[in-house]
């Protein structure tokens, strides 16, 4: 046993600890550490590819009054109420990324980034909260929906995006909130219970 060597050769505990057991342990806790976030990385980017993928494929193919529901920001926000605010940022880094990324890109890449990561962010703060009543996973979507899409035509007014109109801001809105409150039930408890 090292500990009892060390002790035998005069080391003080502090020494042995520092000197001995940590550096013959830290392959192993590396290895743990690597392990748990590659899994829940992996986890995660199958929920935000599939989300993506559907949001692509098919509710931006629909002809939907108003724009549609933003699925993405949705699979977001359920994990960042499981996994708090750091959590919740890269993840809406990486989800804004993906977006960013995803055809047809029309936007400068970064835009979706920024807005997701500060979203996800926001949704990771009400992660103890969020647990105790369905209504206040009500009002982050709801919050949360109507900030990207404010965050979003904003950045795009600091850019000079001339897509960017009060009318397709409002519509965009109020549509977007009110798909994002209709599907909430159906996809955010899902996403929470697989995260």
């Amino acid at each position: 046993d090292y500990r009892t060597a060390c002790y035998a050769l005069g080391m003080s505990q502090w020494q042995t600890v520092t000197r001995i057991v940590l550096p013959s342990a830290l392959p192993g806790i590396t290895t743990g550490i690597m392990l748990s976030v590659g899994r829940s990385l992996g986890e995660t980017a199958v929920l935000l590819f599939t989300a993506g993928l559907l949001q692509v494929t098919v509710v931006n193919v629909l002809s939907l009054p108003g724009g549609g529901p933003d699925l993405v920001l949705l699979v977001l926000i359920g994990l960042a109420l499981v996994g708090g605010p750091t959590y919740g940022a890269v993840t809406g880094f990486a989800a804004g990324l993906m977006v960013d990324l995803m055809p047809p890109v029309g936007t400068e890449v970064g835009r979706w980034a920024l807005v997701f990561c500060l979203a996800g962010y926001i949704a990771g703060q009400v992660r103890l909260d969020a647990r105790r009543s369905a209504l206040i996973v009500l009002a982050v979507v709801a919050g949360l929906s109507a900030f990207t899409v404010a965050a979003f035509a904003g950045v795009g007014l600091l850019f000079g995006d001339e897509r960017v109109t009060t009318d397709l801001f409002v519509r965009s809105l109020v549509s977007t909130v009110l798909y994002d409150l209709f599907l909430t039930p159906f996809v955010i408890p899902v996403v929470m219970a697989l995260a």
